[in-house]
């Protein structure tokens, strides 16, 4: 009888051990929720229908910071593998060429407490590979300007996005379509086509002029309108109007102030005047105004000036050129989120109107605390040299802006214009939908040389890469995102940095105390206890 309960007993304890191997129950007890994935992510996984497989190349001799970006990085993956219903793997691999995937590597360059200078390279990427295809996710997001601690924390608040990103496109069928607008004097394709080909990775990309038929942008997730230089008709407003009505999506990139870029480059000066484009009581309607003003920064790139008396002997000197201010990116919004600085050329500035609409309306970039505003019309000379400090007075003028919810018609009260074909009624509210509005042509535009482009946001005089691409890209996915995935970008960890300093000054101290305070502790009770049992011995006599 016994044996036979022994028996019941030890499969009793065997069943419930299968079981529990089979059931996932886990509690993310972190404040910053930092081993949670979103519920986004997990529908994406678990649609999966192939397994996924993972290799990481950050590996080798890390250091402490790369070492934790590793960690992060497995601690992610793993979570994710819980939710793949089709099987999972993770690779670890040196073996992996890098060059197979036209991968760069990162230099470290480090200086250790002791003096001595290392460097180590490394390949901070992992390849998702999903079926018979596979995406690169970059794990290191390095921002300029920002601490190597500060870099590694955005890399590792990233890290969900970026794989679910990366799976995303792995497992895309439907292709959403994307259009730029033509017929107004935009940018030519050449100069969007750095951000045209980073957007083919998750659209098809169509470019065109309107005609005069409502309905002709239905089947278009997003409208970019990039630098127009011409008026809008009243046909091409109106059914720009109808397409949001409809739940359409709008990137503005669009110019306060007319200038002559060639004019500037040959004779050094250019008349600055307000870029009439008929659509001011459009933008009005849907709660942004934008200024007919230059913005001016003393964070700004540099510009090669002339500074020779003798035109046949130049002398070129990198200057600062306050009309091609640094703005700054808003840290609370997904779009700009650990992005750099957005380069920009003749900004203008833009307001918030509206007042209580319903809107959701938020800053994306901005001018730094030390700008200001010229009125046009104006005069830009490149010989004036540096301005004085004083005139900029003015603080984080807004330079974009996002707004979000139902937008009122324009035509609410109005008759169709003459001319259009009108393909359904007039609609006078709009569903919920988002538009974004940048005062500034120059972020959306990428620049060549040699007869090949230059990437977006690249500063060929000084060879820095600012934040435009980034922006602009993320721009065209928060338009289009109906899931919350960008959302993943907001995701935010404490950084609690250990003061370097500090630690070495206190080091002998601390070694001190945790080596002899847990001796002193340790005798100390021992000789309490020997004091109570002494005590226990003669009251028992």
């Amino acid at each position: 009888m016994k044996l036979w309960k022994g028996i019941v007993i030890l499969l009793t304890l065997v069943f419930f051990n299968l079981l529990a191997s089979q059931i996932i129950c886990r509690w993310d007890m972190t404040y910053d929720k930092r081993y949670s994935i979103s519920q986004p992510t997990k529908n994406l996984l678990v649609s999966l229908s192939y397994p996924l497989e993972i290799t990481i190349l950050l590996d080798g001799e890390l250091n402490a910071g790369f070492t934790r970006l590793k960690r992060a990085t497995q601690e992610i993956i793993d979570e994710l593998g819980i939710y793949a219903n089709s099987g999972y793997r993770l690779i670890y691999s040196e073996d992996v060429n890098a060059g197979d995937f036209n991968l760069d590597p990162v230099v470290i360059h480090e200086r250790t407490h002791k003096g001595r200078n290392t460097q180590t390279t490394i390949y901070p990427y992992a390849l998702v590979k999903y079926g018979n295809r596979t995406q690169v996710v970059s794990l290191l997001k390095n921002q300029r300007g920002l601490s190597g601690e500060e870099n590694l924390n955005y890399s590792i608040e990233n890290l969900e996005y970026a794989f679910a990103d990366a799976i995303r496109r792995l497992t895309q069928t439907d292709v959403e379509k994307v259009a730029f607008l033509e017929g107004h004097g935009e940018l030519d394709e050449l100069y969007v086509y750095d951000l045209t080909q980073a957007l083919a990775q998750y659209y098809q990309i169509d470019r065109g002029v309107l005609g005069n038929e409502t309905g002709v942008l239905d089947n278009y997730k997003a409208v970019i309108i990039a630098d127009p230089q011409q008026p809008f008709s009243e046909t091409d407003k109106y059914i720009l109007d109808q397409y949001i009505m409809q739940g359409g999506r709008i990137l503005w990139v669009i110019n306060g102030v007319r200038f002559s870029s060639d004019y500037l480059s040959s004779q050094g000066v250019t008349p600055v005047i307000a870029l009439e484009l008929n659509i001011s009581d459009m933008l009005f309607r849907y709660g942004i105004r934008i200024n007919h003003a230059l913005v001016q920064d003393l964070q700004c790139s540099l510009l090669p000036v002339d500074v020779s008396a003798d035109a046949s002997q130049p002398n070129w000197q990198p200057m600062p050129w306050t009309y091609a201010p640094l703005l700054l990116t808003s840290q609370t919004s997904p779009i700009t989120r650990n992005i750099a600085q957005v380069s920009a050329t003749m900004a203008s500035a833009i307001d918030l109107v509206g007042g209580e609409d319903g809107l959701k309306k938020e800053v994306l970039l901005a001018t730094s605390t030390a700008s200001k505003l010229t009125a046009v019309p104006a005069r830009v000379d490149l010989s004036l040299g540096v301005e004085d400090q004083q005139d900029f007075q003015h603080a984080f003028i807004p330079v974009a802006a996002s707004i979000e919810g139902s937008f009122p018609s324009l035509y609410a009260h109005m008759l169709p214009p003459e001319g259009v074909l009108q393909q359904a009624p007039l609609i006078k509210q709009s569903k919920s939908t988002k538009q974004i509005v940048v005062a500034a042509g120059s972020t959306i535009r990428n620049e060549w040389q040699q007869g090949s482009p230059l990437p977006l946001g690249y500063d060929r005089y000084t060879q820095m890469q600012f934040g435009n691409k980034d922006f602009m890209v993320n721009a065209v996915l928060y338009l289009t995102d109906d899931h919350g995935w960008m959302q993943l970008r907001k995701k935010e960890f404490t950084l609690r940095l250990i003061n370097d300093q500090r630690a070495q000054q206190l080091h002998i101290t601390a070694q001190i105390v945790s080596i002899f305070i847990p001796l002193a502790l340790l005798a100390i009770v021992g000789v309490v206890g020997m004091i109570v049992r002494k005590k226990q011995y003669i009251k028992k006599q």
